[in-house]
């Protein structure tokens, strides 16, 4: 009688190798790919998150702002003047606000500085705040060397440029551009709204304009839009009846 001959060629074995091996490279590049796509979401919605957070936060910066006064403490024409506070120019802005990052609106009015600079290995611009206590007329008064005469005859301050430091905070990196514009509303209603790249009036502008562009547009992705904030504050911060 002949014996029943049990058991796996070297054939079948690797036959059945080889389609384990292509299972396991098939749920490899399935798990790959789907890593990918969460990966690729998730930048996505922390990009966006990064786009509306900064134009929330400029939102309710300069819509919490404040007229007050400065007592200069420079040594320029007519040193210890007290004038308005407020600086706008077309890279660079001060001014004093009810919201800040590091209390949001529960603390101090703060002296926000913001200020448009270079990027990180040159790539474009950034825009940074800094952010110091406003404790009355000279604490807003240290950042202004005294007067000058603009081209017009008229006295103006003349604040000190604003530099970074450690805790400058970074509002928007990787910008093509950054500027501020400044709405001034004629005293005729008739006559069309002007926007000016410096602003020297005694009273506040009636909008600020914050144009960003990113360095790369990606459509797939939330952009940076220019941003108009009305400015509702029309108080004359020189009144001798005012507290600040």
């Amino acid at each position: 009688m002949k014996r029943s001959e049990a058991g796996v060629t070297l054939i079948e074995l690797l036959i059945a190798v080889t389609l384990v091996a292509l299972l396991a490279v098939g749920m490899m590049i399935a798990m790959r790919v789907g890593l990918s796509a969460m990966y690729k979401s998730n930048d996505r919605l922390m990009s966006n998150r990064r786009v509306a957070s900064v134009e929330k936060i400029l939102d309710a910066e300069i819509n919490g702002i404040i007229p007050v006064k400065a007592k200069c403490t420079g040594v320029g024409e007519n040193p210890g003047a007290t004038v308005p506070f407020f600086q706008g120019d077309i890279q660079a802005m001060r001014l004093v606000s009810t919201y800040s990052l590091q209390q949001a609106t529960r603390g101090l009015p703060m002296i926000l500085e913001f200020h448009v600079i270079p990027g990180e290995d040159g790539a474009g611009v950034r825009l940074v705040v800094n952010e110091h206590m406003y404790t009355g007329p000279l604490s807003s008064g240290a950042f202004c060397a005294g007067m000058t005469q603009d081209i017009t005859g008229a006295s103006t301050p003349n604040f000190l440029p604003i530099e970074t430091n450690p805790s400058s905070f970074v509002l928007a990196d990787k910008l093509a551009y950054c500027k501020f514009s400044y709405r001034f509303l004629a005293p005729d209603p008739k006559a069309q709204p002007i926007w000016l790249l410096h602003w020297n009036k005694p009273l506040l502008p009636s909008a600020i304009r914050v144009e960003m562009a990113p360095l790369e547009p990606n459509s797939a992705k939330l952009q940076l839009v220019p941003l108009t904030i009305p400015i509702r504050v029309t108080k004359d911060p020189m009144k001798d009846d005012y507290e600040y």
